[in-house]
């Protein structure tokens, strides 16, 4: 099976169901769309400013018509991200898992960027050079968190997860 590691707090944000497209400046490969991935979360650290901007945009999103759209930019779905950006911002007892396996889902058929974010109330929003990186959205479907998360170094791109069986082998 093949895993794509994504940096937290987005690992578990696909994870939770909360952000419903992964995006990218490229179409996800032929060969791995309807097939079920490994989303793994990446070792990198998280970006606690990044998180708290979310966090914040998010809980306000009600409050003024600027928070709503800043919101609306995020293409998450608020209600289920935010106990995640909690977790991120203060981790506790609980941190995001880091550098592990955190659940599965099937890599839908890509869409254009801009189509995605207009369903959210956004129309140009990946419209600038600045935002390439989001031409592309690749639907995450039927989703299985795992209960527990599965240490492992992951990679840039799409690479080979081993099973334990496979592993020892």
């Amino acid at each position: 099976m093949k895993a794509l590691t994504i940096w937290q707090p987005w690992a578990s944000l696909i994870v939770a169901g909360a952000k419903p497209y992964e995006f990218r400046g490229w179409r996800a490969p032929r060969s791995l769309i309807g097939q079920r991935i490994v989303i793994h979360a990446a070792a990198r650290k998280i970006a606690l400013p990044e998180v708290v901007d979310l966090f914040v945009t998010l809980r306000d999103r009600d409050l003024s018509k600027d928070h709503r759209a800043d919101a609306a930019m995020t293409c998450l779905h608020a209600e289920k991200a935010l106990p995640i950006l909690a977790r991120a911002w203060s981790p506790g007892d609980n941190p995001l898992p880091m550098s592990a396996g955190i659940g599965t889902a099937i890599i839908g058929e890509p869409r254009n960027g801009l189509e995605i974010a207009a369903e959210f109330g956004v129309p140009r929003a990946n419209d600038s050079d600045r935002d390439q990186h989001a031409n592309w959205g690749w639907p995450m479907l039927e989703v299985e968190p795992w209960d527990l998360p599965i240490a492992m170094k992951g990679r840039q791109g799409f690479w080979n997860w081993l099973t334990p069986d496979e592993v020892i082998a």
